[in-house]
């Protein structure tokens, strides 16, 4: 055992440091215009995977050809525009875009269906392997309460300790805080942490006097100062939980594959009590395995890394994954923000394989109780995406990484698209229909009519093939839950089920101009140069007053009426066509504010509507470390 001794403040670290004698690891910094890539073909790689891949990317083309040839005949017919070129282009490449998701969850469908996407020899049935080396339990930290980010690091210790191999395993708090009140907070939680449990000499915390480079950098000091140490990490973030029994499967992977680098986990959401956070788990656990299984399935030994919830190889991590400091000023340069893609290409160059195990449970997480809380969130992801268009080109690189990379992108780019592409299609009639402006509100047309002139079987096939390939994998996720027994039963049953599925897809539906909106105004302020910053998680179900909602929501709610009433005077089949967009934006404030309460989410919750089976049959961890939470939070932050 680790013997853990207090020392004086350093200048890496502030305030109090519990901390084992240092294992020096060299991590150097890793150059992206040199380098090649060291492995092509990995030994964990499963078979076939040449076709797999074939099917995917050559199935998308197939699929996006086929949909561009039937709109070109829609919009040839008396020639073609600037207008509806520009809407051809907007619809091959969203169109593409559903396809590669269809394609990749039908891939995960069939491979839930047929037992198979099995990896690394690690097998939930089995009895539980005996490990051999040393791991550490890394949980990063950014100015979160102690007492509830602690709580559930009891959990997961007191679940390592239930395994009978808790000698193997060492726990570290790596702080980031910034507000000398959170951080003197976290030392005294901690210490009463190690009181409760007896964790002295295994459960260690420091904070950094610099947090330069985030949370990649607060992992690179640990893993230069104590990597030497511990052949394994498993990375965790403030509000992950994992029980014991994966935590040991997962290393005993990494113990049976020398060469795999990194093994991801499929983390389920869970602890949801606002509606919109009911929402996001109930699609996470039902939607969420089909589409896991598919990427892990085409992806093979070039999965990606999410940043937590993953047991990573210390010295491929040491070796490969230094991050340098991107070339330009900010939002685009500076040190990266979602380091966790590029420290994936980066290992993989150097070798390793990277692994994805999604029919591994026991790992779990939050999300964020509230839309507004999602969006704040998804802005930071939105520069840190947008930042790998500078690393897209790096040398040695499996193309492989590059397309994740780039599926990031995409992701972002898709909102103004959509955005674009509705505003195309009504601008096109518009333009062919009306070109005396002064005589507009006089004449009877909308974009329905103009539609219905062109081919309506080709504008009807379209419409339905678009739709269905859209909404396809939630329906996978449907019948793949009905397939196992449990998990149908956690899910609420059959019926239940389908009107859970029905309501998340109606109130998503009516959040997507919202969504479509703050990400196009995020891509826009990256690309104008605004950095996103950094902020603390709300991890909590707090209030959100209407106030707050009107400010961030209540300019679009007027704009979407505006536009309604606006398109209405024009021509009732013009508002029509545009009401579903319309809805959703003048609907944005209540919508915000009903998904954003409990009290919606608690009767759903009574009924058994977007349920989940950790509801009903909830894992020890999640029990203990509710229960902890709860305790926790009934106490006053201690005082200094």
């Amino acid at each position: 055992m680790t013997t853990a001794t207090p020392t004086a403040p350093q200048v890496l670290d502030a305030g109090l440091a519990v901390l084992p004698a240092e294992a020096v690891l060299a991590m150097p910094e890793q150059t992206l215009n040199r380098g090649r890539l060291q492995q092509r073909r990995q030994r964990t790689e499963p078979a076939g995977m040449l076709l797999r891949r074939l099917y995917l990317f050559g199935g998308t083309l197939a699929m996006t050809a086929t949909a561009a040839w039937l709109m070109w005949n829609v919009l040839q017919a008396g020639g073609t525009s600037v207008l509806e070129a520009c809407l051809l282009v907007l619809f091959v490449m969203l169109f593409g875009w559903i396809a590669l998701s269809f394609l990749s969850s039908l891939a995960g469908f069939l491979t839930v269906l047929f037992g198979a996407g099995r990896k690394l020899g690690i097998d939930p049935a089995a009895p539980l392997p005996v490990l051999h080396s040393r791991t550490a339990l890394l949980m990063p930290t950014y100015n979160e309460d102690p007492r509830r980010m602690m709580a559930g690091l009891q959990a997961i210790y007191e679940s390592v300790e239930a395994t009978g191999q808790l000698d193997r395993f060492d726990f570290f708090v790596l702080s980031d805080t910034t507000r000398a009140d959170i951080g003197q907070a976290e030392e005294r939680v901690y210490a009463q942490l190690c009181e409760r449990t007896g964790g002295q000499g295994r459960i260690f915390y420091r904070r950094r006097a610099d947090n330069g480079g985030r949370k990649a950098g607060n992992i690179a000091d640990w893993v230069r100062r104590f990597g030497g140490g511990y052949p394994q990490m498993l990375i965790l973030d403030a509000d992950s939980l994992m029980t014991g029994d994966t935590i040991v499967r997962l290393v005993a992977g990494m113990e049976e594959n020398p060469d795999v680098g990194l093994i991801q986990t499929l983390p389920a959401v869970v602890g949801g009590n606002t509606l919109f956070a009911r929402m996001q788990q109930f699609g996470g656990r039902v939607y969420g395995p089909v589409i896991g299984y598919g990427v892990a399935w085409w992806q093979g030994s070039e999965s990606n890394y999410w940043g937590h919830n993953a047991v990573i190889r210390t010295r491929a991590f040491a070796e490969q994954a230094g991050l340098p400091p991107l070339p330009g000023r900010k939002p685009f340069g500076g040190h990266v923000l979602s380091h966790d893609f590029v420290e994936a290409a980066l290992m993989r160059r150097g070798g390793w394989a990277i692994h994805m195990v999604p029919y591994l449970q026991g790992s779990y997480e939050e999300g964020p109780p509230t839309l507004t809380d999602l969006l704040v969130r998804d802005r930071r992801w939105c520069q840190g995406n947008l930042q790998h268009a500078k690393v897209l080109g790096s040398r040695g690189l499996h193309w492989i990484s590059r397309v994740h990379m780039l599926v990031g992108i995409a992701h972002y780019f898709t909102s103004p698209m959509w955005a674009m592409m509705m505003l195309i299609g009504i601008a096109i009639p518009l333009q062919q229909n009306a070109p005396d402006l002064a005589e507009l509100v006089h004449l009877p047309f909308s974009p329905a009519h103009y539609w219905h002139r062109q081919d309506e079987t080709r504008v009807l096939w379209l419409f339905v093939a678009s739709m269905a390939v859209l909404l396809a994998p939630k329906l996978l996720g449907y019948l793949t839950m009905l397939l196992d027994d449990d998990e149908r039963r956690g899910c609420g049953g059959t019926v239940r089920a389908f009107l859970s599925m029905l309501l998340e897809t109606l109130l998503a539906a009516l959040m997507a101009p919202v969504v479509m909106y703050v990400q196009s105004r995020g891509v826009a302020e990256v690309l104008a140069g605004r950095d996103s910053g950094w902020d603390a998680q709300q991890r909590d179900d707090g209030r959100v007053s209407w106030i707050a909602l009107l400010k961030s929501y209540g300019g679009l709610s007027l704009f979407g009426a505006m536009i309604g009433a606006i398109a209405l005077a024009v021509s009732p089949p013009l508002a029509a066509w545009m009401s579903p967009v319309v809805l959703g934006m003048v609907l944005a404030v209540p919508v915000v504010a009903l998904t954003s309460s409990r009290a919606p989410g608690q009767w759903l919750q009574r009924h058994r509507f977007l349920s989940i089976p950790e509801e009903t049959r909830p894992p020890a961890v999640l029990v203990r470390a509710a229960q902890l939470r709860r305790e926790a939070m009934a106490q006053a932050l201690p005082a200094s």
